[in-house]
């Protein structure tokens, strides 16, 4: 903890509020950190246990994701306060953990939206990675009836998946195409140069357009 201390900087600290995130260490001096403290569950859990930001998020860089059971996970989703802890939670812990899909179902249907956020974010893996077995009509569908009015967190997570049914699944892509014009959700968002608009149509394109042009075409 005094580590951490030590890497405080006021102006990472400024940027990062503004997010929603309260830590202040530089994410690359963090995973830095991490390298060289490698695997341990033990402090994992007790830096967690703390409640302070940045040491949940080295906590997320050290544990063993199989390690954690299904409640535990569901109890830690739940305490993750801030944006950056509750994303590196999903991506670096749960998608790695044998309780994914079970917990995806779960917290979907979680009246949470922050919870329903993360439920979302393991859907949108699986229509990138396992599609077998989902009903991408029916993601389709509650796309268009309750993304519009969503808080923004959940929001965003709904519009990550239906960019990613346009981008992976051509059967799919005109209608996500649609929804997404019709929604107008994120059409507005400021992007940095250089950067793809979160905006649904034009993400979709960027993406799609990429790979035609790619080796692979």
């Amino acid at each position: 903890m005094a580590e951490l201390a030590g890497l405080e900087d006021p102006k990472v600290r400024e940027v990062n509020e503004r997010h929603g995130d309260d830590h202040g260490v530089n994410l690359g001096k963090l995973r830095a950190l991490a390298k060289r403290l490698k695997t341990q569950q033990e402090l994992a859990c007790r830096l967690w246990e703390t409640d302070d930001t940045a040491a949940k998020l080295l906590a997320l860089l050290i544990c063993r994701p199989k390690a954690f059971g299904r409640d535990e996970l569901d109890a830690m989703l739940r305490q993750a306060r801030t944006p950056k802890v509750h994303d590196w939670l999903v991506n670096y812990v749960v998608k790695k953990n044998p309780h994914a899909e079970e917990l995806r179902q779960a917290w979907s249907a979680d009246p949470d939206p922050v919870v329903s956020g993360a439920g979302w974010a393991l859907t949108t893996e699986r229509v990138a990675k396992r599609p077998e077995g989902l009903d991408l009509g029916g993601l389709l569908d509650v796309i268009e009836a309750r993304m519009q009015g969503a808080p923004p967190r959940l929001q965003w997570a709904m519009n990550h998946c239906l960019a990613q049914i346009g981008i992976e699944h051509p059967g799919h892509r005109a209608r996500a195409m649609d929804i997404g014009e019709r929604l107008g959700v994120l059409k507005d968002y400021p992007t940095s140069p250089g950067c793809t608009s979160p905006y649904a149509p034009v993400w979709i394109t960027e993406m799609v357009s990429r790979r035609q042009g790619g080796p692979a075409a």
